[in-house]
């Protein structure tokens, strides 16, 4: 017996984020082979018959798992009886765009999407933010869905996390998947702290595998800066590698972390690591049974703490910045 299918919004689900991940979704990339799929796909009235295409496009494949389509400009409609909320849908960062102004833009648009979340899923939804700023449009988004638990809002530093990995393999002559145990501290921003104290290159400690030199000049500024440097080179922000992080992101919460390994998400700080409480901040996660655990008690060195609180830093000032909306 086929399972009963699982309904997943998609916001700005017309854009180039969306493109490249929808069909991946509805190939059962995220949920299986065995979960079939009814997709709410959300978008403003001008992208609408945009939309229009990009659904004929999805009929066009004939995915056995795509159960059909709801598409439409409400989002208290399009998030009915949702199971899974990605938020993709924000208004993009130009280049040279002050952070705080894309914050400020966007922040109506997640605290709308909050009360629409809070009025219309499911109670267990599952809900992860792409849209930047990620992890600040995650805080008010949560901030407004008062029956929701806070827990059930996400942001995705998955991406920082996989280009983490890359880099690190590229280095040390390894494929990715001989890669563990890496984490992203702090926001989904050039702030963010990627980490390689605890990683593991097929079982051998990474940082006996590189110099200190290379982390501080090449590592950790290139992954902070890989978005820009995608950005500058392409004219446009990463899409194809955003929607493969997300898909990423949403398999690990649901289906669990390898039992040797874990993953970084932007998750609602519990105090932790001396992040703030509150905070929407990057840890390392275990996922199991499609719910997630800080690891805890991980040794972390004076640098390391430094790129935590530059992040935390930048965090508490986002923070502040959209108080009215928390």
């Amino acid at each position: 017996m086929m399972k009963p299918p699982a309904r997943i919004a998609i916001t700005g689900a017309a854009g180039q984020i969306s493109y490249s991940l929808l069909f991946r979704i509805a190939s059962g990339d995220m949920l299986g082979q065995d979960q079939p799929v009814i997709l709410h796909l959300l978008e403003i009235p001008p992208a609408m018959k945009g939309l229009d295409g990009v659904v004929m496009e999805l009929n066009d494949c004939a995915f056995p798992l795509l159960n059909s389509i709801v598409t439409g400009s409400d989002s208290r409609e399009i998030f009915g009886d949702v199971d899974y909320a990605i938020l993709v849908g924000a208004k993009p960062r130009g280049l040279g765009m002050e952070r705080k102004d894309l914050l400020l833009q966007n922040a109506d648009i997640f605290s709308d999407q909050g009360k629409a979340l809070n009025e219309s899923a499911k109670r267990n939804a599952r809900v992860l933010v792409v849209g930047n700023p990620a992890n600040t449009n995650a805080l008010i988004a949560s901030a407004n869905a008062l029956d929701l638990d806070v827990s059930q809002f996400t942001a995705m530093t998955r991406l920082d996390h996989n280009r983490a990995i890359h880099k690190l393999a590229t280095k040390v002559g390894a494929s990715s998947a001989m890669i563990q145990k890496l984490i992203i501290w702090g926001n989904h921003s050039a702030t963010q702290y990627p980490d390689i104290t605890h990683a593991q290159v097929d079982g051998q400690p990474a940082k006996n595998l590189v110099d200190e030199g290379w982390l501080k000049s090449v590592f950790v500024p290139g992954v902070q800066q890989r978005g820009v440097a995608i950005q500058e080179s392409r004219g446009a922000s990463s899409a194809a590698s955003a929607a493969s992080a997300a898909i990423d992101h949403m398999r690990t919460w649901i289906k669990g972390t390898d039992a040797r390994d874990w993953t970084s998400m932007a998750i609602s700080s519990d105090g932790s690591y001396g992040i703030d409480t509150g905070l929407i901040s990057s840890f390392p996660v275990v996922c199991k049974n499609g719910q997630y655990t800080t690891v805890e008690g991980l040794e972390v060195d004076s640098v390391t703490k430094q790129g935590i609180l530059n992040s935390v830093v930048e965090l508490k000032e986002e923070r502040d910045a959209v108080r009215h909306l928390l």
